[in-house]
This record gives structure tokens, C-alpha cells and sequence, in this order.
């Protein structure tokens, strides 16, 4: 199975280079600049084309939230355009597309997790442009899958966990919010429950159960609680730890308004194609494991 991934160096395209390693019957084509930009839509359907894919994963997006707030034209070319294009080549070569977007697109004001059905409603530029993307998907391709994810982090790249690890090692103490509440989701358990999803398409010609899916880590917290959770892992394996003081959004001023709650439900992803992330804290420590042995 052929299937073209949007970006080179992204979280999750990363993952899925390495989880294809472990699967023969699967091989990942990365499309990135300057073959493929999503900020220069007219390069997005030769490159898909050429590539010749049973599916495409839209996994690269302009995901500088606080940025994008001066950039909101960029932001949109890419997360909204961008992604429209991606879908509308796909459904060109008659593929269908897994689109990954983000739990930014809900306001983060409920009180309990998210499901698929909720009404969204973002704050800032990142989630109004990646709900932009996530309509423009759904009107290019109706044989879509849109798929929210959360607080993603992994080996690669920079994330949450890499900077915890990484201010450890020069600081006693940090300073981390409390009262934004989310799924800790690894990048790489993203990448098995696409894989998951993409077999099944695969497989099921016929498959009529196309639409928007949450796909999180089992199980929530807030940061300061998982970045003691980062310390515990790092600190069993003789890694760097901190304590960690907890403190209010309203001490941690960003340009970009954060939901307080991110939390997603992925019962509908697992009713559909039996399958659930790891718990949060169990990915976790496998993550750290990896980083300090690496």
C-alpha cells in the first residue's frame, strides 16, 4: 500500500516513516517543498500525482499558534487552501484522504471531553484556519477521514516533552500551567491508528463510515501533571528532572488564547476500526526511554 504523506520532517511523518519500516506491506512517500507547498497550491496535485498513492495523509500544517497571529494570510494559504488542495487531488486520482487536524478548532470553554459532534468554535488564527481546512477537505473529497489530535509529542522534532528534558538539565524548577487540561497524544501512536484506519479504506472499497474522528492518548491531565510525569520517567532511568510549580494561564500570557480544555473522546475512532491509543502515561515513558537512550 502506497501512501503519500504531506511534509518530510513533521511529527507524524516521521512516525509513519518508521512504523512502515516494521510493515512490508507498507510504504510511506513524504512530499514536501519544493515538489510539494502547500503555501503554493498550484505544486500540490502534480506532486500527489506523480507519486501515484492508494491514499494520502495531509499531515503538514502552519502550527505556529502564537505566530500565526501576525500571520494570519500564511497561516490560511496552508492550513486552509493547502489542505483544500490535498483533498481535491486525491479525489482526482479517485484516493481517499486522512486529514489531521487539531482540538484548537474547539473553543476549550466545556467542561468535558470533546466529542465529534460538538460544536466548534476557535479562538485564535490557528484553530479558524484549520477548521477552514477541515470544511475545504470535507468539500473536495467526500471520502475523507478528518482526525483531531492533541498535545502531540515524540521523538522528533520539538515538543513538550523535549523542552521539559531539556530545561531539566540547567534548572531546578519550573514553572508549568495548571488549569489547561488535554490528552497527551505521541505522535507515534497517531501514526499506528492511521495505519490502522488506512488498511481498513484499503480494504473495504465500500467503506461508508467517511468523516471528521477524534484520535487522542487515553486518558487526560493537565501540563504541570504531565511534565511531573516526563521527571518521573527521566528521573528512574537516571535522566534530568525538576520540580514543577504549578501556575495559572493567567501568569503565562501568550498572544494566542489556549483552551482550557482540550480533552477529545476517541470512542468513535475505536467503535469504527477497533483500535485506541496507549494510555497517556504509558506512551510517555516510552518516549522518554527512547529520548535519553537515543
Amino acid at each position: 500500500m502506497r501512501i503519500a504523506v504531506t511534509g518530510r520532517e513533521g511529527q507524524v511523518v516521521s512516525s509513519l516513516v518508521e512504523r512502515a519500516r516494521l510493515d512490508p506491506s507498507v510504504e510511506i512517500l513524504p512530499l514536501g517543498r519544493p515538489e510539494l507547498d502547500l503555501a503554493q497550491p498550484e505544486t500540490v496535485h502534480e506532486a500527489i500525482s506523480a507519486a501515484r498513492p492508494d491514499l494520502v495523509v495531509s499531515a503538514a500544517a502552519y502550527t505556529a499558534v502564537d505566530q500565526a497571529e501576525d500571520e494570519p494570510d500564511i497561516a490560511r494559504s496552508i492550513n486552509a487552501t493547502g489542505a483544500g488542495a490535498v483533498a481535491q487531488a486525491a479525489a482526482d486520482i479517485g484516493v481517499p484522504v486522512i486529514h489531521l487536524s487539531t482540538d484548537y478548532v474547539f473553543s476549550g470553554d466545556g467542561e468535558r471531553p470533546y466529542t465529534e459532534n460538538d460544536p466548534t468554535g476557535p479562538h485564535g488564527v490557528y484553530g479558524r484556519t484549520k477548521l477552514e481546512g477541515e470544511l475545504a477537505v470535507a468539500a473536495a473529497n467526500p471520502r475523507h477521514l478528518i482526525v483531531r489530535t492533541a498535545w502531540v509529542y515524540s521523538p522528533f522534532g520539538r515538543n513538550f516533552v523535549k523542552t521539559m528534558l531539556r530545561l531539566a538539565q540547567d534548572r531546578d524548577s519550573l514553572s508549568v500551567v495548571a488549569d489547561q487540561w488535554g490528552n497527551p497524544t505521541s505522535a507515534i501512536d497517531i501514526a499506528d491508528g492511521i495505519l490502522v484506519a488506512a488498511k481498513r479504506l484499503r480494504a473495504e472499497p465500500q467503506f461508508d463510515a467517511f468523516g471528521v474522528y477524534h484520535l487522542a492518548g487515553m486518558g487526560s491531565t493537565n501540563w504541570s501533571t504531565f511534565a511531573r510525569a516526563i521527571f518521573a520517567a527521566s528521573r528512574d532511568l537516571q535522566g534530568p528532572f525538576a520540580e514543577v510549580k504549578d501556575i495559572l494561564t493567567s501568569e503565562y500570557p501568550t498572544k494566542a488564547r489556549r483552551p482550557l480544555n482540550s480533552r477529545l473522546s476517541s470512542e468513535r475512532f475505536h467503535e469504527v476500526f477497533n483500535w485506541r491509543a496507549p494510555a497517556w502515561e504509558q506512551s510517555t515513558a516510552s518516549t522518554v526511554e527512547r529520548l535519553l537512550r537515543a
